[in-house]
């Protein structure tokens, strides 16, 4: 499309603040239209999997092994990618990262057809999928700052939680069931081509900034620097683990039985777990809206918190619910929370976390946050057996949103926030202060 983008600047309009004015800049339009497609792919790809899991083993040990499977590379290579993505060229990282995940997708569709699929077929191919986005994840993050000025890196990770959501949680899914439901083979090959779709969107950009290298530095000795710059912010170490306990206590329950609610209790379709997915599709643009309109809160570390905190609790609604349209208005709640936080979260490492250290310090947000998640997968089945799934999600909810809570209350956890007010405090009344001092001409 040729359409003109002045109007993003134009006064009364989206200004440079607004939600789309990163798409004035060519290549992470380019980014961002692959990036699109690729996670309506991935949408698809929630459903089919968790249908296609149960359909070959009919309990919530099936999903459990495959959500291991698909975490323990992730986790094995995330390093590995953050490292790479600050030292060699990230869109060659990206783009074989789409390779590896379509041909992962692809085989698994081709399995799919020929009736042939087993169980551990099916853990295999995720695992490569766990691998190409152990790769993918932190080459992205830490190629956004270079494609875009500081002022519109807030309005980027709203954009990001825009779409995200509305591709990866709402159409996907709604599509996914509908994929599903004509056979899994279709919904696995629309994702691999995806995936296609993204590499050639990658491709397609124009040069970034060269990538600094540190010398004679090794890989070993960057990770090492990398660990060090968290361990000396607290509001980097503290949030990553607290994220880590959190993710044990609640993640593994809430992926793996709610798709099993929805099949074995409510007796209901893959088109209804696609609804109930939908609904927190939904819930996450809603506050990617409200956050791109109102822009980066002052107080960031306590609102960071406040919503993770209650949206954690949301999860204990998934075991209250009885209706479908009730685990949609949790999901719903859930991800419009953990959407806000996240966009806040975003920001801050942008903004302080130096650009050549930004793919390690990403790659290591992700393997401290989802370390734990394999454990917590393998732990789900049996205390699920013991308590039942219903009291495993209440409670998940409930001592995970306690965890996130706590973690606000380190010591020095809200210092960076204290610096920044205090600042905005007196570039503020120096404003005052000059236009004081100018005489009026009314």
């Amino acid at each position: 499309m040729q359409h003109s983008h002045e109007a993003l600047d134009r006064p009364g309009g989206f200004a440079r603040k607004g939600l789309l004015s990163p798409l004035r800049h060519r290549d992470f339009r380019v980014l961002w239209a692959g990036m699109a497609v690729s996670l309506l792919g991935d949408g698809i790809f929630l459903i089919a999997v968790a249908w296609e899991t149960y359909t070959l083993w009919n309990a919530p040990a099936a999903l459990s092994v495959v959500g291991i499977g698909m975490t323990v590379p992730t986790v094995l290579f995330l390093l590995v990618g953050g490292v790479l993505s600050d030292r060699h060229d990230r869109r060659r990282l990206m783009v074989g990262a789409d390779v590896l995940r379509a041909v992962a997708v692809a085989v698994l569709a081709a399995l799919v057809f020929a009736g042939a699929l087993r169980l551990w077929e099916l853990v295999a191919l995720v695992a490569l999928y766990g691998v190409g986005t152990a790769f993918f994840t932190p080459a992205f993050e830490a190629i956004v700052p270079d494609l875009l000025p500081a002022q519109d890196l807030a309005a980027a990770n709203s954009l990001d939680q825009f779409v995200r959501p509305i591709a990866l949680r709402l159409a996907g899914p709604l599509l996914g069931g509908w994929l599903v439901a004509a056979g899994a083979g279709l919904a696995f090959t629309v994702d691999a081509i995806s995936f296609g779709v993204s590499a050639v969107a990658v491709l397609a950009m124009r040069s970034t900034r060269p990538v600094t290298h540190e010398g004679s530095v090794s890989h070993l000795g960057a990770m090492r620097e990398g660990l060090g710059f968290i361990r000396r912010r607290v509001w980097l170490w503290g949030t990553l683990v607290a994220a880590a306990a959190t993710y044990l206590v609640f993640l593994g329950p809430s992926e793996v039985l709610l798709p099993f609610l929805v099949k074995n209790e409510l007796h209901a379709s893959a088109g209804t777990l696609g609804l109930v997915f939908a609904a927190g599709g939904v819930g996450a643009v809603g506050a990617a809206i409200w956050m791109g309109r109102h822009g980066h809160p002052r107080r960031d570390v306590t609102v960071m918190y406040g919503t993770w905190t209650l949206a954690t609790l949301a999860v204990a609604g998934y075991g209250l619910a009885t209706a479908a349209w009730q685990l949609m208005l949790a999901c719903l709640i859930f991800n419009a929370l953990e959407t806000a936080g996240t966009i806040v979260w975003a920001t801050m490492k942008q903004r302080h976390v130096p650009s050549a250290m930004l793919g390690r310090v990403s790659s290591l947000d992700w393997l401290i946050s989802i370390g734990l998640l394999p454990i917590s997968f393998a732990l789900t089945a049996p205390v699920a057996a013991v308590l039942g799934a219903r009291t495993t999600l209440i409670g998940a909810g409930v001592v995970g949103g306690v965890i996130t809570l706590g973690a606000l209350f380190l010591p020095g956890m809200r210092a960076i926030e204290d610096v920044e007010v205090a600042s905005g405090s007196r570039a503020h009344g120096a404003e005052l202060g000059a236009k004081r001092s100018v005489p009026s001409t009314n």
